[in-house]
């Protein structure tokens, strides 16, 4: 690509179209699934994420009034206001069927003798996309952009052959990426299947030989969460004061959950005068945070030491339990806390709601072969998540120098 590629006004080579504004009382418990701006994560991976939408309309009245809102194969989604506005993700084919809504604007090419698509993806992550949004977003409280701005912005276009030869390139980033979230996927996934199979099954090696006392193996114990854990707390420091924010400190809330284990960027950092001005202790690495407010229950383990807000609480186990052992626990048993979850506005976890969960405790020597297991497995993980990263940040520091012509392919 040549530095005098000619920009395309995006309506001359590109379909977008924003979904329709659905009401409340237009959603049922079945029907078409529904994609909204929580559903595109905006990870490295461009990760779609619909496993617990509660979001339908039904058949009928897709039908009558709303398929040509249908999300295809292969189109690129922007979520277009609030906090998450800017972010991207590819649909694939096990996401399907789905509609957009309201927020949610979906891309693809309008030729592609034209445009390539992978190039389309690649440019709508790149800062020549980014900054024309940013150009055009308004809105304060609730920051958005949409049609009627990605009308006036354009698209650097070479020749079909250079495109295809940068799609190419960055798919091959994010082939690599998808990979090694499958693979954490799995490898998760096996340690919870042996979890259940040990802990809840009570299949774990041994057993024939063990008598089972009120519904337990004997040398187990019946206790509550709240027995077996630390319930810590967070705070935020005052937003008010530059001096708190933008230091080196990863500040983890409920937006930054992420669907495996290890949690390692956060959207907001702190500064050591932020820390110590607020509820918040610097919690370690292996630290188990569990969201409590809002989005009520999702759970990781910090991948590096940070700070944490009043939204979460960070859990410590007491001996004889561990952090890795913690963690598979409380996966297990999030449904329960979900369930225990009060509010009058919305869902919310109390340091109470521990004390309802009832949590039994294995002989030691069981949870020493467990742990030995599951930290071979977050081990894998660890270095897994950090892989992904390093390849993220490779391809996003090539991406706007292929976009401008600085690197050749």
């Amino acid at each position: 690509m040549s530095w005098d590629t000619p920009h395309i006004p995006l309506p001359e080579v590109v379909f977008f179209q924003e979904g329709p504004g659905l009401r409340k009382w237009q959603w049922t418990n079945g029907g078409m699934k529904v994609i909204n701006v929580t559903n595109i994560l905006g990870d490295a991976a461009g990760t779609i994420d619909i496993s617990n939408t509660d979001k339908y309309i039904s058949l009928v009245e897709f039908e009558e009034r709303y398929r040509h809102f249908a999300v295809e194969n292969g189109d690129i989604v922007v979520a277009s206001s609030g906090n998450t506005y800017g972010k991207v993700g590819r649909i694939k084919e096990h996401c399907l069927p789905l509609m957009m809504n309201t927020s949610v604007i979906r891309f693809h090419s309008l030729d592609r003798s034209r445009l390539n698509d992978d190039y389309l993806y690649a440019f709508l992550r790149s800062p020549a996309f980014r900054n024309q949004v940013e150009q055009f977003v308004i809105g304060g409280a609730q920051p958005n952009f949409g049609p009627s701005h990605l009308k006036k912005m354009t698209i650097p276009l070479p020749d079909i052959t250079t495109q295809r030869k940068i799609g190419a390139f960055i798919s091959a980033y994010d082939d690599l990426i998808e990979n090694n979230r499958r693979r954490i996927q799995l490898l998760e996934q096996a340690a919870r299947l042996l979890y259940k199979e040990w802990f809840v099954y009570l299949r774990f090696p041994g057993h024939e030989h063990v008598k089972i006392k009120d519904g337990v193996p004997e040398g187990w114990e019946r206790k509550t969460a709240f027995d077996v854990m630390e319930v810590l707390s967070g705070g935020t420091p005052k937003t008010k004061i530059p001096e708190y924010w933008d230091g080196g400190i990863p500040f983890f809330t409920p937006k930054d959950a992420v669907d495996y284990a290890y949690v390692f960027e956060t959207e907001k950092t702190i500064t050591e005068e932020g820390l110590r001005n607020c509820n918040s202790r610097l919690y370690p690495k292996d630290s188990v945070f569990i969201t409590a407010r809002g989005t009520v229950g999702k759970i990781n383990l910090a991948q590096t030491a940070m700070a944490m807000n009043q939204s979460c609480y960070a859990l410590v186990a007491r001996p004889p339990l561990n952090q890795h052992y913690l963690y598979f626990a409380l996966v297990d048993a999030v449904d329960q806390f979900r369930s225990r979850a009060v509010g009058a506005v919305f869902d919310a976890i109390i340091r109470d709601t521990f004390k309802l969960i009832p949590f039994v405790v294995p002989d030691e020597k069981l949870i020493a072969m467990f742990t030995d297991y599951a930290s071979q497995i977050l081990n894998q993980i660890d270095n897994l998540s950090t892989q992904i990263r390093k390849l993220a940040q490779a391809r996003d520091l090539l991406l706007p120098r292929l976009m401008n012509g600085e690197v050749v392919v």
